[in-house]
């Protein structure tokens, strides 16, 4: 049984000139030929708030999928013809950001380049961002001031641990997904989560291989190999995000990660 559903053109009508209407239809906009300056304006701002918007109330339907129907909300993904991943990115955007944390004079890119940072940080760069008027690529152009200053008045000792590397991660499609879903459950993009759990692993081998053990270098592989498992297990702690002033993707198979020295 097939079902068609019409959807009739919507119009907006101009406040200063009833006589002319913009006519919306599902995939396309047509103004008549005087349609009034003021009101081509008017609606501008209007379609940008509602593209804006859209990021935001998509992340919010996707974390009450994940909350209330964990078992079915990726088939509901499937129906909005958007990418997985791009509908994670949004998730994990809205997830860092409560309602009440989220700037609404600054747009749902400007709170994806402070979403790593911790929150009364971000809340002063998008305030900062609103009252200057700021683009997202003049926000991020900030932020990478920031960094570099904050990096230049640290010790050389700490510039030597802090040098810029490179990870680079190569693995299947199966452990990477789960690896993602791990980081979304999580509220973190998929190269933070990895970071962490790795640190995590890091410290449990040291502890091991403190003493604490007949076999310290026994130990201390043991304990890598039951936090590697815990990783493919969706298991990691809450930790404290990085900085460097970018959100970063969630999502790859080959990870890159660099931190600024």
């Amino acid at each position: 049984m097939e079902t068609s559903v019409s959807t009739p053109p919507l119009r907006t009508a101009p406040r200063s000139a009833p006589g002319a209407a913009a006519l919306t239809r599902r995939s396309s906009l047509s103004l008549p030929p005087d349609f009034p300056l003021n009101e081509w304006k008017r609606l501008g701002k209007h379609l940008y708030l509602i593209t804006d918007s859209s990021s935001w109330w998509l992340g919010d339907w996707l974390i009450f999928g994940q909350d209330t129907y964990p078992g079915r909300y990726r088939q509901a993904m499937e129906e909005t013809l958007l990418e997985y991943k791009t509908l994670r990115n949004y998730a994990w955007i809205a997830r860092r950001f409560p309602a009440a944390e989220r700037h609404p004079e600054v747009s749902f890119q400007h709170h994806a380049e402070v979403a790593s940072l911790e929150p009364a940080e971000r809340a002063m760069w998008l305030e900062r961002a609103a009252q200057g008027g700021w683009s997202r690529n003049t926000l991020r152009q900030h932020l990478r001031q920031a960094a570099l200053a904050e990096s230049a008045d640290v010790t050389d000792e700490r510039k030597d641990k802090g040098k810029q590397v490179q990870l680079h991660i190569h693995t299947t499609a199966d452990r990477e997904s789960r690896w993602a879903d791990a980081a979304e459950r999580n509220g973190r993009d998929l190269t933070e989560w990895i970071i962490i759990s790795l640190d995590r692993a890091a410290e449990l081998g040291a502890a091991a291989a403190s003493g604490r053990a007949e076999d310290p270098e026994r130990a201390a592989d043991e304990v890598a190999r039951v936090r590697l498992r815990e990783i493919d297990a969706a298991s990691t702690p809450r930790a404290v995000a990085g900085r460097d002033g970018r959100a970063r993707d969630a999502s790859g198979s080959e990870v890159r990660h660099t931190t600024a020295g």
